[in-house]
């Protein structure tokens, strides 16, 4: 416990809830753990995006005066930060949908304390800044033809143009680049970028995978990524 609250002391995560009950439960475990909390019923959540800076916001779908899905799309148009989706919708149409939106996660109600707790460690490692991915021999950067991709500066750039990706976007491309001309499955992926609670959730590779591909193929451009079917995916050498 000790250890968990000095490492989190300074962050601060934007409850997006209107059930007071949810609230309660997750702020108060929140707060015994370090954590800094914000909370909004759907109203002036952007004001408060700018306001407050959070490092993470659980945003719940089903909001009495706001649409979650658009929610999450504007919260993503303005920041990188982490977007955990927390909602009583558990089908696979709505948890593509909010990845597609910009979620970096979906957890489906009712959920365990400990579950969302692993949960939001988990993409905070995912989407902040990793020093340790440049550490050793491992390249400072890495260019496939007009693309360059700045590890330590977690930027990249298609003919001199930066492209802006979240951050588990970068995570997944930084893991494609760096064993550049393997073919890593599913399953490495998930594990790798999100973790190993992960290894199931084979649609966030496949939602994650296209919006790679939106960003970095131009269209008539050759494609970066080659999908293997079955077998998993590429970044040809």
């Amino acid at each position: 416990m000790t250890t968990m609250s000095n490492t989190m002391v300074t962050t601060k995560v934007l409850i997006i809830e209107d059930d007071p009950n949810i609230v309660d439960l997750i702020r108060s475990n929140l707060v015994v753990r370090g954590f800094a909390t914000v909370v909004s019923a759907g109203t002036k959540v952007l004001a408060l995006l700018e306001e407050e800076q959070p490092d993470m916001v659980l945003l719940d779908l089903m909001l009495p005066e706001a649409d979650g899905f658009e929610l999450c799309r504007q919260i993503r148009e303005r920041s990188p930060v982490a977007i955990i989706v927390v909602s009583a919708r558990g089908g696979e149409r709505d948890k593509v949908t909010a990845l597609n939106m910009g979620a970096d996660d979906y957890m489906t109600k009712p959920f365990g304390i400990e579950e969302l707790l692993a949960r939001i460690l988990a993409t905070l490692r995912r989407t902040r800044p990793a020093a340790e991915a440049t550490l050793g021999t491992a390249p400072t950067s890495i260019t496939v033809g007009d693309l360059c991709i700045d590890l330590a500066g977690e930027l990249v750039r298609i003919a001199g143009a930066e492209v802006h990706l979240t951050p588990t976007e970068f995570a997944l491309l930084r893991e494609l680049a760096l064993n550049r001309g393997k073919l890593l499955s599913r399953t490495h992926l998930l594990r790798q970028v999100w973790g190993r609670a992960y290894e199931t959730e084979t649609e966030y590779v496949r939602v994650y995978i296209s919006r790679l591909r939106a960003k970095l193929e131009p269209p008539g451009s050759r494609p970066l990524i080659i999908t293997r079917q079955g077998a998993g995916y590429l970044i040809p050498a």
